[in-house]
Order: C-alpha cells, then structure tokens, then sequence
C-alpha cells in the first residue's frame, strides 16, 4: 500500500464527514442566527427560545436529507470495499 493511496482514502473520506456534517449542522445554524438576531431586537434572553427551533429544524433536516445521507455514506463504503484489490495488492 503505497502512501498516497493511503492520503486519498483520507481525504475522501474527511470530505464524504464534512459533507454529511454541513448537511445537517448548516439549517441548524442560520435557523440560530434568526433566533438570536430576534431576541436581540426584542431583548428577549429566554434560553428555550433559541435552542427549540435548532433542535426542530436540525431533526428536519435529518429527516428530509436522511435518504441522501445514507446514500452517501453507502457509496463510499462500496467504493472503499471495491478498492480493497487495489490497496493491498
């Protein structure tokens, strides 16, 4: 097995994480800045008021995209399985 086979498994497969992580954390994100942008115009400092619409809009993303990200993650792992040839021999 030759490092740079070992480098590209790598770094396909920090980009396969990043992409299932920004898919479910970046919904969660903005729906957190509207919050927060809310309470700061209405000085409201109530905790529940921004955590909620994250954890509703995060669980909605991971229901509307969870088709997609386990098509993903099965790619990948059928790309590595075919590989296993490749690297050891």
């Amino acid at each position: 097995m030759s490092p740079e086979s070992l480098i590209d498994i790598f770094r396909e497969a920090l980009s396969v994480i990043v992409l299932i992580v920004s898919a479910i954390i970046l919904p969660g994100l903005f729906v957190g800045l509207i919050v927060a942008v809310f309470q700061a115009a209405t000085s409201i400092n109530e905790q529940t008021l921004s955590f909620l619409p994250r954890l509703l809009v995060t669980l909605g993303a991971l229901m509307f995209l969870g088709h997609w990200l386990v098509e993903t993650m099965m790619d990948f792992f059928i790309r590595m399985v075919n590989m296993i040839p490749q690297v050891i021999g």
